[in-house]
This record gives structure tokens, C-alpha cells and sequence, in this order.
């Protein structure tokens, strides 16, 4: 989940969307959410769900993005609906 300060530097400050994806990204670093999650968990289908209206300016897309870079063996597939 990004921060409310980059949520607000992004929507409530009309910020740039590169800005917020860097900093999403180093946020995931810093969280190290590949030593948090396991590959495991994925194993079966799951879902992470987005209420963006294109896959653009997702979080739950840098997320994916960040994992499959991380765990380089599993199979991730990114959709949007």
C-alpha cells in the first residue's frame, strides 16, 4: 500500500506519475515485501484487484512488476479487466 503522502503528492497535488512509480518502488524496496510475501502464496491463481480505470496508474501493477523482477523464476501474469 504507498503512503498517504505519496497518494496526496500524486492525486491531491496533481504530482507526476514517474515520481510516484519511483517512489512506490524504492517504498517496496524499503519494505522488502519479496522477503515479506512468499512465492508460495501464488502458487494457485490470486488476484490482486484495482479500481484504476487502465492499468497505467496502478500500484497494484508496480507491484507485480517489482515481484517478477524479485522472484524471477515464478510465472506472474499481469491483466487488467
Amino acid at each position: 500500500m504507498p503512503t498517504q503522502d505519496l497518494l496526496d503528492a500524486l492525486k491531491k497535488r496533481k504530482g507526476d506519475w514517474a515520481e510516484y512509480e519511483a517512489g512506490f518502488n524504492e517504498l517496496l524496496r524499503e519494505r522488502r515485501i519479496e522477503s515479506v510475501l512468499e512465492p508460495a502464496f501464488f502458487s494457485g491463481p490470486a488476484v490482486l484487484l484495482c479500481s484504476e480505470a487502465t492499468p497505467e496508474h496502478c500500484h497494484r501493477r508496480l507491484v507485480v512488476e517489482y515481484l517478477h523482477r524479485q522472484w524471477p523464476d515464478a510465472e506472474i501474469t499481469a491483466v487488467h479487466l
